[in-house]
């Protein structure tokens, strides 16, 4: 079947961060403090392959936005260097060899250049692999769906929800590449049938699912708001934190 997926994207630094460490992945374009909207032919009889993610780096002096942009741009060519035919096992099990590499690349950087040291970040990403549509996740960043009116959480955040004070709560991620995990894993999952023309994606840092509720999130998205218009909304709302969305309309 010939389709074209929309895509809008939009990652910003928010209204405290000094720099914005998330950064988002489209296809082998990355976007950091800024927007970007395109249409992308997809034929899910071919041996087409295309990428997209979001990354929400973690660690001081500028730390975070280096292990998020390295973990992107090796992902990126580390999917379109896959070899062809693989199964869904053989491509699980790849998946899982790139984590351990990555992790170890990260952990190396961190070792030669002190200033990085424990950088970390998440990751949440769909891979559209030949014939098959995969999401994967690493940490707290989120894969929404929206259809017919209603938005659903996909993945599980690997954090822990603590309070601080009377009200305020604080994420913990117990999952992430880098950042000194020694037990880093992957959600990987087929879910090439459980999607259907029409549908929304949303691949979101926590940025955006922090400031807004999830209602606030749907109703955007059923007026027919782009990612920008999230990011923006997340902001008015305070803004605490960088914000990364990517939408992808199927």
């Amino acid at each position: 079947m010939n389709n074209v997926i929309k895509v809008s994207t939009s990652c910003q630094i928010g209204c405290v961060r000094s720099d914005n460490e998330d950064m988002i992945l489209v296809n082998g374009k990355f976007i950091r403090n800024d927007s970007y909207s395109t249409s992308l032919p997809y034929d899910d009889k071919k041996n087409c392959r295309m990428v997209f993610a979001v990354a929400d780096g973690m660690g001081g002096h500028q730390a975070g936005e280096v292990a998020s942009e390295q973990v992107l741009i090796d992902f990126n060519y580390f999917i379109n260097d896959m070899p062809s035919g693989l199964t869904i096992c053989e491509f699980d099990e790849a998946i899982i060899r790139w984590l351990d590499s990555i992790n170890r690349k990260i952990h190396l950087m961190g070792i030669n250049t002190p200033e990085q040291s424990d950088m970390g970040t998440t990751l949440v990403a769909l891979v559209f692999y030949e014939n098959r549509k995969y999401w994967l996740n690493c940490g707290d960043s989120r894969l929404y769906l929206y259809r017919n009116g209603a938005l659903s959480q996909i993945t599980v955040d690997h954090s822990l929800n603590t309070l601080v004070g009377e009200k305020k709560h604080s994420n913990i991620i117990t999952n992430c590449i880098g950042a000194g995990c020694t037990t880093s894993y992957i959600d990987i999952y087929d879910f090439t049938q459980d999607v259907m023309p029409g549908d929304v994606l949303l691949l979101c840092s926590d940025g955006l699912n922090d400031m807004i509720s999830d209602e606030a999130i749907s109703s955007v998205i059923q007026n027919g708001g782009d990612a920008t218009m999230l990011c923006n909304a997340a902001i008015e709302a305070g803004g605490r934190d960088n914000v990364s969305v990517l939408l992808l309309n199927l």
